[in-house]
């Protein structure tokens, strides 16, 4: 018979898997199903721009208020309302929602890792196993679980548009500029970028506000308020309005975390790059954008099955290993890159690459997330709230440069970030080897946590 505390990660999973399902599969069509005067684009930009504003102050308010489960419902609402919002695509229904979306991205994202983490605590203390082994385990589960929504979001794309999209056919003159032959700033989309029906694109995002909505019924219902006491007490005691809204802020006086920055931020950096470039710049411009959906499925596919693979291989080999595999396979992925001059003969390459950037992608969601509940146990909610502003950061400086930089250089900016997140991150590793931080006791996270604690663990 599972545990609670298993059967609470299982519902927690399949929950994001239904919201991202719809998510993940609008997202991906933003620069072709609203690409009106870079709607999409700039839909996505105001998204990640709100989540690093959102992060800055409102998880640890809102997650202290009104505790994990019903901080994850809340915003799980934000972004039904985005979904519904590309009903009526237009400046003044995207942007709105983009920014509800945003604000309450950082929330979910913070009460999500909140919940696995205090989960995890609490289910090693019953089994008597180590803590870092178990959360790692539960972080394993659940993004094997969501990364999956990856494949599911743009294989409904793909059966819908499919019966209204036409097979673009790549001109030889286009194909000399695929990949980092060319700067890639002006790669055609060859009318593949027409817009659908509009019966088939209500159908979708239909499809996709109903999975929105589905996922808030099953957190609402079948999800355990674990930290019901903890919120319950918050609400109660006399702690200043700004001791909790700084909070996030307070954290960047620990130095593991401001070390921890570059490996977060890069983990952003190398999933828009997936997404955005290497989607636009080889297989749109080789192979047409009707095969963009494929190699999504074969990233997310990939990295479901590795997230749980190493969730639970962490155990024996440690931390330490599996990001260095991760490194060692975005490193090749990326010399790779610069040479490669893809063609549509080369069909099968063109997914050998989403399928290793998975497996890497596996090893920084998981070790990453499980990393920061284990060094910030005192302080997991403002935590993951700086986890994501850093991680959305990469993000947004992506989009940023995207339509301004030539491949080239956007390759050499990813090589110098994972370089630097190489020589910074083994500095907090050793240190927590040295003097390992010592797990929250049964009380801690039944409790308002204390930024303060935070000196002790360092010292």
């Amino acid at each position: 018979m599972i545990s609670r505390n298993f059967k609470n990660v299982l519902v927690l999973s399949v929950g994001f898997l239904s919201l991202f399902t719809a998510y993940g599969g609008l997202q991906s069509l933003q620069s072709s199903l609203n690409a009106e005067q870079g709607m999409g684009v700039a839909s996505l930009s105001v998204i990640y721009a709100s989540i690093i504003v959102s992060s800055m102050f409102l998880p640890p308010i809102i997650i202290k208020n009104l505790g994990c489960k019903w901080s994850i419902v809340v915003s799980m609402a934000c972004y039904v309302a985005y979904s519904v919002g590309n009903l009526y695509p237009g400046w003044y229904t995207l942007i709105p929602t983009s920014v509800i979306l945003g604000l309450g991205g950082a929330p979910l994202w913070s009460a999500k890792c909140t919940y696995l983490t205090i989960s995890g605590n609490s289910q090693a203390a019953k089994d008597g196993k180590k803590v870092s082994d178990v959360i790692n385990q539960y972080f394993g589960i659940f993004f094997s679980i969501f990364q999956s929504s990856v494949v599911w979001g743009n294989l409904m794309s793909s059966l819908i548009f499919g019966q209204d999209t036409t097979i673009a056919s790549i001109p030889d003159e286009q194909l000399q500029t695929c990949g980092a032959a060319d700067c890639g700033l002006s790669v055609s989309s060859n009318s593949t970028i027409t817009r659908p029906a509009e019966a088939l694109v209500w159908t979708l995002v239909g499809c996709y506000i109903g999975l929105g909505l589905l996922a808030i019924l099953i957190v609402a219902v079948f999800l355990d308020n674990i930290d019901r006491e903890q919120a319950s007490e918050f609400r109660g005691n006399r702690e200043p309005f700004c001791h909790t809204f700084l909070a996030t802020f307070r954290l960047l006086k620990d130095w593991r975390l401001v070390t921890l920055i570059p490996l977060t931020m890069y983990s952003g950096l190398e999933q828009s790059f997936l997404s955005g470039e290497y989607t636009k710049n080889y297989v749109t411009c080789a192979l047409g954008i009707h095969y963009v959906g494929f190699g999504m499925m074969c990233f997310g596919a990939s990295n479901s099955l590795c997230s749980i693979l190493f969730g639970r291989l962490a155990r024996h080999t440690g931390r330490t290993k599996l990001f260095a595999l991760a490194a060692l396979s975005n490193l090749s992925c990326i010399i790779a890159l610069f040479f490669w001059r893809p063609h549509p003969d080369q069909l099968p390459v063109f997914f050998v690459f989403p399928a290793l950037w998975g497996m890497a992608d596996a090893i920084w969601q998981t070790q990453t997330n499980a990393l920061y509940g284990i060094l910030f146990t005192q302080d997991k909610e403002a935590a993951f709230a700086s986890y994501r502003i850093w991680e959305s950061l990469g993000f947004a400086i992506t989009f940023a440069y995207s339509n301004s930089l030539c491949l080239e250089y956007k390759l050499y900016i990813l090589l110098a970030a994972l370089l630097l997140t190489v020589v910074t991150y083994p500095i907090v590793e050793y240190y927590e080897h040295k003097s390992p931080t010592l797990p929250a006791e049964e009380g801690d996270y039944e409790r308002p946590m204390r930024t303060s604690r935070i000196a002790d663990n360092t010292n």
